[in-house]
């Protein structure tokens, strides 16, 4: 396993991250302890949740699983998902990111966290109010890196020249949907991230399991598929089954699979730190990390691009 820093920050992460959106939604506090030993004993040390995930379970299993080891791991959360209908519908404002962390730090059973993004923007909060309260955890030890999710291009600036201004903590990483297959973070938020230097963390780099090599043209999803659901299912398009198939060669041209391409594809781009991984089973850990040990030559990454674009 490699590892890197998060951006500009002084944060080491593995390059290969584990997200634990599957925790107390698809697998429960057996099977997740599990892939977390995995984990640990394929040198991940990045471990992404959220509040939202699984209702909280995911950070409780996470932080049980993790037991007396949490202090080998860099653990990431996030607050901010979104509200509905309330008397409070803010989920960036002080309040609620104050109130998010002490949860969040119950559920997981530690007294601190290492990265703590907003899973989203908040257009009812102003972006200084949010800083200002998680530059106060950071003062108080409980939170040691801020972050961001979901945002703009022009969201990274605004924030970053607003904390250099007022002496606030600025954002160090920036979590994002980016993969072989769904690029549109390219042409701004990515350029943003690496202009003011915050370490990307791409998530789906698998886009939702078609980039995993079990999925095949013409043939039904599995019902515990994540393809299986309609919004996931409506990117197995004929143009990307053509995508896949030619990036599928070229793997196996290389001697790896189009999985261990797509993370490793990822990790050969400028200001990425980690690429964000999923696992319901042990084995899938495995097959995840093994995508570290491989970097793209010059002429790998000219076919992934020829590939791409059709040829």
């Amino acid at each position: 396993m490699e590892y890197r820093q998060l951006g500009r920050s002084g944060l080491t992460v593995s390059t290969v991250g584990l997200g634990c959106n599957n925790f107390g939604m698809r697998i429960d506090a057996d099977a997740t302890t599990k892939v977390v030993h995995q984990s640990l004993d394929e040198g991940i040390t990045f471990f992404d949740t959220a509040e939202m995930y699984g209702g909280g379970k995911s950070e409780e299993f996470l932080g049980a699983a993790l037991g007396s080891r949490r202090d080998e791991v860099v653990i990431a959360t996030k607050f901010g998902g979104p509200k509905g209908p309330g008397k409070d519908q803010a989920p960036g404002s002080r309040r609620n990111a104050i109130r998010a962390c002490e949860d969040s730090l119950r559920r997981l059973g530690t007294d601190y966290i290492d990265l703590y993004y907003q899973h989203y923007p908040d257009p009812l909060t102003p972006i200084d109010e949010t800083l200002e309260a998680l530059t106060d955890l950071v003062g108080q030890g409980k939170v040691r890196y801020i972050a961001s999710s979901n945002v703009t291009g022009w969201m990274v600036a605004d924030a970053d020249h607003l904390a250099s201004q007022q002496g606030l903590q600025r954002f160090t990483g920036c979590q994002i949907e980016w993969s072989l297959l769904n690029r549109a973070v390219e042409a701004d938020i990515v350029p943003a991230c690496r202009k003011f230097e915050l370490g990307i963390v791409p998530y789906f780099p698998l886009a939702s399991g078609l980039l995993t090599g079990k999925h095949k043209r013409g043939v039904p999803f599995a019902e515990d598929s994540r393809m299986s659901n309609a919004y996931f299912a409506a990117s197995a398009t004929e143009e990307n089954w053509d995508r896949i198939e030619r990036l599928t060669a070229v793997a196996e041209a290389a001697g790896h699979t189009i999985l261990e391409l797509a993370v490793c594809w990822l990790l050969s781009q400028d200001g990425v730190s980690s690429v964000l991984t999923g696992a319901t089973k042990a084995e899938q850990v495995t097959a995840n990390c093994a995508a570290s040990d491989w970097r793209l030559s010059r002429d790998e990454l000219a076919a992934v691009a020829e590939a791409l674009a059709g040829g």
